[in-house]
């Protein structure tokens, strides 16, 4: 049962019409056990009637992004809520007690732990399980060797509520990033280009050392969230460029608080390594916009004997008048969660997350000028909460 003061509000969220745009994108960050806050982001959006064109996930986003693209619009919601309380459950079957109030960061912070701690004893209802010995005593270079973690009922999982046809038919474009454990090259694999199965998911998600890496097509991968965790880049370069409203949803803070103590330091490097520099791509994305804007009302004023040389016609293919909003939802933790935040996946903060995820998008989703085309010079408008210090 979620607890009352978790519970959604009255929703006031609601668009009439879909937004002046050719693509809605949605992009889905790595983060393990935080990723529930991505899942009440879409909630908030699928109220308001945002459903994307485009679902592009990283590791946890990745599963996120198959939940939603594998099910009808009126049950995406339902299969995530459906996910997140199966994976949520009590390893050991033992109550936790989540309905009592627990006070204090010092003591959240030893509940917390306590709980992610069984999470690395017993593993995650329909998600992983140990294997029943070490990696030390099994064969070299078996999968066994090479992870702490069974993922078998992940698998079963997605098989039972993501409908792979759904993903397949491309009605909902899909893409999910890895990295190539042999070549060490990042690849997206995307159903406009192959079929997508579980194990393209799995790939997506095969954080090692405690997942096992997947074997597709005789190449093994891992978590992309080793090479990049946002999917930004891959959305923003695809060509041809459409008008896209995309939202970024990041579980990673690139920005926070000098560390305290070792703990907190190790929190912050893990902050830092899979934020992935969104916003930096993010500006450098603005830069480029800029220049393509400004390439294409120069080749407009060219004389019309200039406009067949070979060398206007390249430059043609660079420019370009398309625009972006690109608005970030970003989950900025508390001090209590700790290092183990991307694997305490207890029902009380899972619901939390969810929580934060949903509040958040209603926030954004107030601004009209977020589900506006931009007016900016180069096309490109960025909207964020936490920066631009908006309610």
């Amino acid at each position: 049962m979620v607890p009352n003061r978790l519970r959604p509000k009255k929703k006031s969220h609601i668009c009439t019409e879909r937004p002046p745009f050719e693509c809605i994108a949605l992009l889905l960050q790595g983060g393990g056990a935080l990723g529930s806050y991505q899942a009440g982001v879409y909630q908030a959006l699928a109220e308001a009637r945002l459903h994307p064109d485009w679902v592009a996930g990283i590791s946890i986003g990745a599963i996120n992004s198959a939940l939603i693209a594998g099910n009808p619009p009126e049950r995406r919601v339902e299969r995530l809520r459906e996910f997140w309380e199966a994976i949520t459950s009590p390893p050991f079957g033992i109550p936790t007690f989540d309905q009592v109030e627990i006070k204090g960061d010092f003591n959240r912070t030893v509940v917390n732990q306590m709980r992610a701690f069984g999470i690395l004893l017993g593993g995650a209802p329909s998600f992983f399980v140990p294997r029943p010995l070490p990696p030390a005593f099994y064969p070299a270079g078996s999968v066994e060797a090479l992870s702490y973690y069974d993922v078998a009922p992940l698998k079963s999982t997605l098989e039972r509520m993501a409908d792979f046809d759904r993903i397949n038919a491309c009605d909902m474009r899909f893409s999910v990033g890895a990295v190539n454990v042999r070549t060490g090259n990042f690849v997206y694999f995307d159903n406009t280009r192959q079929a997508i199965k579980p194990e393209h998911i799995m790939a997506s998600g095969a954080l090692p050392p405690g997942f096992p890496a997947m074997e597709i097509e005789g190449e093994h991968y891992w978590d992309g969230g080793i090479v990049s965790n946002t999917p930004l880049q891959w959305v923003l370069d695809k060509q041809p460029r459409q008008d896209t409203l995309a939202f970024q949803v990041d579980l990673w803070s690139a920005r926070g608080d000098l560390p305290r103590n070792l703990t907190e330091a190790d929190v912050r490097q893990k902050e830092i390594r899979f934020s992935s520099r969104t916003r930096a791509m993010t500006d450098r994305f603005k830069e480029a916009q800029h220049l393509r804007h400004a390439l294409n009302r120069l080749l407009k004023s060219l004389p019309p004997e200039r406009k067949d040389d070979p060398d206007v016609a390249m430059l043609r293919d660079a420019a370009d008048h398309k625009v972006h909003n690109i608005i970030q939802l970003i989950y900025r933790s508390k001090r209590y969660e700790g290092a183990a935040k991307d694997y305490e996946f207890s029902r009380r903060t899972m619901e939390e997350h969810w929580h934060a995820g949903y509040h958040d998008a209603v926030r954004t989703l107030r601004h009209p000028e977020v589900l506006e085309r931009p007016k900016t010079p180069d096309g490109v408008f960025t909207f964020d909460l936490a920066i631009q210090g908006r309610e």
